[in-house]
């Protein structure tokens, strides 16, 4: 048996909780099949909306309905939400309008090439007013992200995750709500600290366990959110670690790592911080494997 691809988990999240919120829509730009949103559109066509390959199209039609009180659910492989920047930020940022947008692909996609890679998201939806960047690390924190991005009033709210399987079999877990702007404890180490977001925490559970072997303890956490960051949590963190590694499978420039440089900055900390992400030039065709190694 082996794990549920995250665009499956999503497909079948997005139904479980729209036949609860009747005023869930799925919208997507021409990526029905690869979303998994052809999971609604079966079962609920009537409330799935595939507009075509038009990103911008698709998020200003997300921002009308949410005006009108629906909560789209607008699913963009993170590559093509570039193409919609503008309209992130004016139709549905600037306005605090209850738009999901769900980023699959996010991260290095492997064999789809350079084009591909979701490199950029998290960089550049983090300088956006009101909108919410988060990350889940398995499947079951990707169904608590999504019912915690349908409740009310939760504004601009970004999920991303990658292509590919997740990790657990057993995934259809209750959901449940998420403090946003809260990270999660892994284990505590000794000095050296691991802050990753996203699938990544999986690579740091397991370089941990061949760590733990030869009797080097690291602290983990899962940091979930990389806006809100989880300044609190960061506190306590910055005052018990003398070095922090992040991890992020995303662009170093202004990334997840950059968001944990500038707390530390700001708040006068004197940490070592050492950033793990795609670094500063287009990553090439390879497998994922391949391509998370190189970086």
């Amino acid at each position: 048996k082996v794990p549920p691809k995250y665009q499956d988990v999503f497909g079948e999240t997005i139904i479980s909780l729209a036949s609860k919120n009747e005023n869930i829509v799925g919208v997507t730009p021409a990526m029905l099949t690869g979303s998994s949103l052809n999971k609604m559109m079966a079962k609920m066509p009537e409330r799935t909306y595939d507009v075509g390959i038009a990103e911008q199209h698709a998020v200003t039609f997300s921002a009308g309905m949410a005006t009108q009180g629906k909560i789209p659910f607008c699913n963009i492989y993170s590559s093509f939400m570039q193409r919609a920047y503008d309209q992130v930020i004016h139709d549905v940022a600037l306005q605090n309008l209850n738009v999901v947008f769900c980023l699959d692909r996010g991260g290095l996609v492997g064999a789809d090439g350079a084009t591909h890679h979701g490199a950029f998201d998290i960089a550049f939806f983090r300088c956006i007013p009101n909108m919410v960047v988060s990350s889940p690390m398995n499947e079951q924190e990707l169904r608590n992200l999504m019912y915690t991005a349908q409740l009310p009033n939760q504004g601009p709210f970004s999920i991303r995750y990658p292509r590919g399987k997740g990790v657990r079999n057993e995934w259809r877990n209750k959901m449940e709500e998420l403090t946003i702007g809260k990270a999660k404890k892994i284990q505590v180490g000794k000095e050296i600290v691991v802050l990753s977001i996203g699938h990544p925490g999986n690579f740091v559970k397991q370089a941990s366990k061949k760590l733990e072997k030869k009797g080097i303890s690291i602290g983990h956490y899962n940091m979930i959110f990389v806006k809100p960051l989880d300044e609190k949590t960061l506190h306590s963190i910055c005052k018990k670690y003398n070095t922090i590694i992040t991890v992020e499978d995303g662009c170093l420039q202004g990334g997840f790592g950059s968001s944990i440089l500038e707390f530390v900055s700001e708040n006068r900390y004197s940490n070592q911080v050492h950033r793990l992400g795609i670094p500063d030039k287009f990553i090439d065709h390879g497998t994922q494997e391949e391509l998370w190694a190189e970086c």
